[in-house]
């Protein structure tokens, strides 16, 4: 019961995260969020 539950909220959280990156001027911080992720993850290396 607990397990059906839980997937119904994800499912919620999902159809309104999708539903939040469809507008435009959410688009473009997703998008420069993204970038400055990546901009900080180029400074480093990895380890092997």
């Amino acid at each position: 019961m607990a397990g059906m539950l839980r997937k119904l909220i994800a499912s919620g959280i999902a159809a309104k995260v999708i539903q939040e990156a469809r507008k435009p001027e959410n688009q473009a911080k997703i998008k420069k969020a993204i970038a400055d992720f990546q901009a900080k993850r180029g400074g480093q290396t990895r380890r092997p």
